[in-house]
């Protein structure tokens, strides 16, 4: 049977878990939180650079002769 001493020994480590046990559902609760926001903030980025390559495919595609290509064009001061 346990003593005095002992059970006050199981209660305090309990309470000690519980303690650490609550911690960690909060450290994984703002986790999950951030974890979401990234996701949606990856997602917005994602349609930013479909976007931003749909419109430099139709740049590219609009222009015509050697200058078609943006690495060949020529600056407008030479």
């Amino acid at each position: 049977m346990p003593t005095t001493t002992d059970l006050r020994r199981i209660r305090e480590r309990l309470a000690e878990v519980e303690s650490q046990l609550a911690f960690h559902d909060a450290l994984s609760q703002q986790l999950n939180e951030v974890v979401a926001r990234q996701d949606r903030e990856i997602a917005e980025l994602q349609r930013h650079i479909a976007e931003l390559s749909a419109r430099l495919a139709e740049l590219r595609g609009s222009r015509s002769g050697p200058d078609a290509d943006p690495g060949q064009e020529v600056p407008p001061h030479y």
